[in-house]
């Protein structure tokens, strides 16, 4: 099992002020961040990092979503961290999240759901690497 797992703060928890409380709850719930950016994705990087869905009748929106305004993406490092960190997030429909999740508390709808979440530790590798250099890691 891998220490590690990668989330991103979606642009609708940037744009209504939710980060800061989202990275505390990372933090109390005792996750180290290893490494943690701000940036902004093009549609053609956020069509990338979400090729797996490419066939599927949301991609188009959900590139669109993903580039529409800022975002934080991490790395972050806890016992177990993939299963525990989607405990944390909660289910991708906040309306069947879990209470004090973090999608029950800061998500909208299903396709605007405040978090990323890695859902393997294979993808949690390759979500990594795709955000951060060995040199951003710490």
């Amino acid at each position: 099992m891998s220490r590690q797992t990668f989330t991103m703060i979606k642009p609708d928890a940037m744009k209504n002020g939710h980060a800061g409380a989202i990275i505390d709850r990372f933090i109390q719930e005792g996750f180290r961040i290893v490494a943690m950016k701000m940036t902004k994705l093009s549609a053609d990087k956020a069509g990338e990092f979400y090729a797996i869905h490419k066939e599927r009748g949301f991609y188009g929106e959900l590139v669109e979503f993903m580039s529409s305004g800022p975002i934080i993406a991490a790395i972050l490092e806890k016992e177990n961290a993939v299963s525990a960190f989607r405990d944390l997030i909660g289910a991708t429909n906040p309306a069947q999240a879990a209470e004090g999740s973090i999608r029950k508390l800061y998500a909208t709808s299903v396709g605007e759901n405040a978090v990323h979440g890695s859902d393997s530790n294979e993808n949690a590798k390759i979500e990594c690497d795709f955000f951060f250099s060995s040199l951003e890691r710490f």
